[in-house]
């Protein structure tokens, strides 16, 4: 009896239908959130402020250290000097020049950190991001005391809430289209193939070391503009804040806490935390830091994959069942030939 091949129109049909529903509801949300600042008040705004800085951090983050698994904590350092050189040259250049500078400024370091850097990996790397920030914020002490005689600088400039959160939105879609780019363009295949294996890397010609250094530089931009964009929104800064390792640990824990297979895994991590920290900071100013704690003991041992990946597994799960309970699927197997 001849067998009728299936027709592969349908399938093709249907992901193209849920590929444009999928468009059509990521349109629709960021109007949605363009529009937020004319409905919103003053804390409902402030609030979404923190949101989208932090979603962006996150991704930017999970842009180098997700293929690589190369742990940075070496976030604190570009905030910083994003929010730092805004600061030094607010009065000297035109706003949108000082944010271009702090972009430029943090690239730079990124690169000499990356060439300098990234030939180690493991625990040596998380060590040396980590003084990385550490250092900046001791160096731009001392210079603060000995030679302007002060420690932290107003940031006084026509700049208000909306113009922020609006500028923050489009570096959000900007974070997400590059990330889907990279994701499927070669050098994004080159970094996958690195973190698997480095020896495998070298063996198919791939120059890690190129690779690995403007991915880096790449994630360093867009944390450094986070930092200069805030910087307007803290209006006082100082070392102990734009460099804090709370800021880097924080990303790191959404990052871990949403999954770091998936693009948009940060996203599930950041705004649980993002919530909870405006809940603890609000009435129990005290137990964040221990609470943040146990997340990040829970997102490494209970959900190593993250909420992404426990979406991914209840997802193969459920289609498991459906694909079981089919007609002609006995037992939970498929139907041989010669059957029914």
């Amino acid at each position: 009896m001849p067998i009728k091949r299936a027709n592969a129109f349908p399938v093709a049909t249907t992901t193209t239908t849920t590929t444009t529903t999928v468009i059509v509801a990521i349109a629709g949300l960021l109007v949605l959130l363009a529009l937020a600042p004319l409905r919103l008040s003053d804390y409902g705004l402030s609030f979404l402020v923190n949101l989208i800085s932090a979603i962006v951090l996150a991704t930017a983050w999970r842009m180098f250290a997700g293929p690589t698994r190369y742990v940075s904590l070496a976030v604190a350092a570009f905030f910083g000097i994003g929010a730092y050189t805004v600061a030094l040259v607010q009065d000297i250049l035109p706003l949108y020049a000082a944010f271009a500078l702090a972009g430029l400024a943090g690239m730079l370091v990124a690169l000499l950190v990356g060439l300098t850097t990234l030939r180690v990996s493991g625990v040596h790397f998380v060590i040396f991001t980590f003084g990385l920030g550490e250092l900046i914020r001791e160096v731009t002490i001392w210079w603060e005391i000995n030679q302007t005689r002060t420690v932290g600088r107003y940031v006084l400039v026509d700049f208000d809430t909306p113009l922020i959160y609006w500028s923050l939105l489009a570096l959000m879609v900007l974070v997400f289209a590059t990330g889907h780019w990279l994701e499927r363009s070669r050098p994004g295949f080159a970094l996958r193939v690195i973190g698997e294996d480095e020896a495998v890397a070298d063996q198919v010609g791939i120059d890690r070391a190129a690779v690995k250094v403007a991915v880096f530089v790449l994630s360093a931009f867009f944390l450094t503009m986070v930092g200069a964009l805030m910087a307007p929104r803290w209006s006082y800064i100082n070392p102990n804040t734009v460099f804090g390792a709370t800021i880097s640990f924080q990303v790191v824990i959404m990052a871990l806490l949403g999954g770091m297979q998936r693009l948009w895994g940060p996203l599930l991590g950041v705004v649980p935390m993002t919530v909870l920290s405006e809940i603890l900071s609000t009435n129990y100013p005290r137990a964040y830091s221990v609470i943040l704690g146990a997340v990040f003991l829970i997102s490494v041992y209970v959900l190593p994959d993250g909420i992404a990946g426990l979406i991914e597994r209840g997802w193969a799960r459920a289609r498991r069942r459906r694909d079981g309970a089919a007609p002609g699927d006995r037992h939970g197997q498929p139907a041989t030939l010669g059957e029914g």
